[in-house]
């Protein structure tokens, strides 16, 4: 064998950048590869908020038993996390990823052809452990493709799938349902999501596992005051942006009373709005992980204070809508920097446990809004929204100093 093929083949079992102390070198093309499949996991998740009207008016239900398709992908990603991570731990992390990218496929597939609310629960809860498992696993796997210092930078670029979802997926989701209807649009996704396999195909290296957690180490995480405030600020923040933003198009047909063109332009500036939102994330949480939270916790609860007292008005009820895109858009990049810097030692299991608690977070949030939406109407939950996401962003400002700080 040529001493070429030696080196390939050494490459594929344990990538040329990995050595015992982490990469030298960033495995950049393996990182892009996680970006879309994170694009095509957050289109699939968002889908039902753009098309919440078409679904419960097609399969004869309420906009808020519409909107527990949400929780159910939510409460199930909530235990596939750790039961990913600590079942699967003596497993290729590639491996592991292809699979739960595979059930993406399946999940999307089957909502397309749902008969009925049943059908199309059971499709989300494939989701639910297609999400939990991969947002599992995504930061560690950052971690072993690039340098612990570029590791924000890293996380941007996986975010970027983030924002670019939130472009594509709402109004693209609101127009095409609009269009072709609800289930072709999800026919398109579970396009998508073959894509993103087959680029993982490509471009992922084999990872062997590094770390078998076990129940003991989620308690040995939760001792740790960084991830406890992290834990705590994402209950608050994340549970505010599902509540209102699960039911932002019921809002924006009865507030401001958008048609459906209005409502896809609406959510396209709010797409347009995470992906800058990223960037400034990425940004700011290269420097401090904790002002990138707080600060973006913080504008979202002013843009919803601003549609909940002027979102009347169709100007305020876009340009709030925007603001509220870039402010979440900033925040899953900083709450994974935060995360993954507060525990770099039990990296799997630390994102298990964001994982986890962000499901939750967004279960409590669809909950809470369903509940409120049903009641008081949409703005019962965007108030909500604006005073969870207030509190999140208090707790992380005035109680996070000293942490989320990335090594130099």
């Amino acid at each position: 064998m040529s001493e070429k093929s030696c080196i390939d083949d050494e490459l594929l079992v344990s990538p040329a950048y990995e050595t015992e102390s982490g990469p030298t070198i960033a495995a950049w093309n393996a990182v892009l590869s996680l970006s879309i499949s994170v694009f095509a996991l957050v289109t699939a998740e968002f889908l039902p908020a753009s098309l919440l009207t078409p679904i419960a008016g097609d399969l004869a239900i309420s906009d808020g038993v519409a909107g527990q398709a949400v929780t159910a992908t939510a409460l199930v990603a909530a235990v596939a996390g750790p039961a990913v991570v600590i079942g699967t731990g003596k497993i290729d992390r590639r491996l592991v990823v292809w699979g739960l990218m595979a059930l993406l496929v399946l999940s999307n597939l089957l909502a397309g052809f749902a008969p009925n609310i049943w059908v199309l629960l059971t499709a989300r809860v494939l989701l639910g452990i297609a999400l939990g498992g991969v947002w599992s696993l995504v930061a560690a796997l950052a971690l072993r493709l690039v340098p612990t210092r570029l590791l924000p930078r890293a996380m941007m670029i996986i975010f970027t799938g983030v924002s670019a979802a939130t472009v594509c997926a709402p109004a693209l989701g609101a127009y095409l349902g609009d269009l072709l209807g609800w289930r072709a649009t999800f026919m398109a996704a579970s396009g998508i999501s073959i894509v993103a396999l087959l680029t993982q195909f490509i471009t992922m290296p084999r990872l062997p596992p590094a770390d078998v957690p076990g129940l003991g180490t989620f308690v040995l995480l939760l001792r740790r005051r960084g991830i406890r405030i992290g834990l705590i600020t994402v209950m608050f923040v994340i549970s505010a942006h599902f509540a209102g933003f699960t039911y932002i198009r019921p809002f924006l047909e009865q507030v401001p009373h958008l048609d459906v063109k209005a409502i896809s332009l609406a959510l396209l500036a709010f797409g347009i709005g995470g992906f800058l939102g990223n960037l400034a994330g990425g940004f700011i949480a290269e420097r401090s992980a904790r002002m990138a939270v707080a600060l973006a916790a913080i504008l979202l609860s002013a843009m919803a204070f601003s549609l909940l007292f002027y979102g009347a008005f169709t100007n305020v009820a876009f340009v709030a809508t925007a603001a509220w895109g870039f402010a979440f858009g900033a925040i899953p990049v900083g709450f994974q920097t935060w995360n993954t810097l507060s525990a770099p030692d039990h990296a799997e299991t630390a994102g298990a446990l964001l994982v986890t608690t962000f499901q939750i977070a967004i279960s409590l949030g669809a909950v809470t809004g369903g509940l409120l939406v049903d009641s008081l109407g949409s703005p019962g939950a965007i108030g909500y929204s604006a005073l969870a996401a207030l509190a999140g962003g208090l707790i992380m400002l005035l109680f996070g100093r000293g942490h989320g700080q990335p090594a130099g």
